[in-house]
């Protein structure tokens, strides 16, 4: 004859399961999330001009430089 089903026993496997996956999907969250941060944090100081090394004074000569390029290019046409 089978045993007796210990129903209080199966309740705690499956709600101790349920916890289990719980954690995992937190973890996956969590490294996502902390992937994303150390990605947003390296594309902001490529564009941060602090970071990157020019000056006020580089970032105004390539914009001289392009205005100067563009009005030659209208007078000649």
């Amino acid at each position: 004859m089978a045993f007796k089903p210990n129903y209080n026993q199966q309740r705690a496997e499956r709600n101790r399961a349920k916890e289990q996956k719980k954690a995992e999907r937190l973890q996956r969250r969590e490294e996502g999330v902390a992937a994303r941060r150390a990605g947003d944090q390296t594309d902001s100081d490529q564009t941060d001009p602090e970071l990157t090394g020019q000056d006020d004074a580089d970032v105004q000569d390539d914009a001289v430089s392009t205005d100067t390029d563009t009005k030659t290019d209208t007078n000649n046409a």
